[in-house]
């Protein structure tokens, strides 16, 4: 299709503006994660059948297939799992510096299963990024403020390296 096509009428084209309001639900197990995000607290979910403990917390056991409702409070502390580092922004534009997403396996959680977030505090550049970072290493959450949390996965900034 060309761009003459479409301004000299060869090809038929409207214009609509839908009404697109949403809401979302997160649901039992996720909402009450969200909440204790808010509180400053990351929440899992134990599975009393297999005995594992995952984050993010789901209503039924993936592997077991029955609900879990045994709720645990972990630690704001894990281990790098995987991270990758970035210099594009979600929306395709450059950065200047680098990010760093990361899953992070949660301490208290079962291994192996962890929450994507960013890395903070981990350097301006790629060479100090590559030399900082890797996987095995220890971090941290960072807080919002109390008064700034909103009961998002973002209450959390970033993690940080514990050297």
């Amino acid at each position: 299709m060309t761009d003459q096509a479409l301004t000299q009428g060869e090809v038929f084209t409207t214009r609509w503006r839908g009404k697109m309001e949403y809401e979302w639900d997160t649901g039992a197990a996720v909402g009450r994660f969200m909440a204790g995000l808010k509180d400053g607290e990351i929440l899992g979910l134990r599975c009393l059948q297999c005995k594992r403990t995952v984050i993010p917390p789901r209503a039924f056991c993936e592997l077991c297939y029955v609900p879990m409702d045994r709720w645990t409070k972990l630690q704001d502390t894990g281990v790098i799992n995987t991270f990758s580092v970035s210099f594009v922004n979600w929306d395709a534009t450059r950065r200047e510096t680098p990010e760093v997403p990361a899953v992070i396996e949660i301490d208290g959680a079962s291994p192996g299963v962890g929450i994507l977030h960013v890395l903070g505090e981990v350097g301006e550049d790629l060479e100090t990024v590559v030399s900082r970072v890797a996987i095995g290493k220890r971090v941290e959450a960072v807080w919002k403020p109390a008064e700034e949390r909103e009961g998002s996965i973002t209450d959390i900034r970033y993690f940080k390296l514990i050297d």
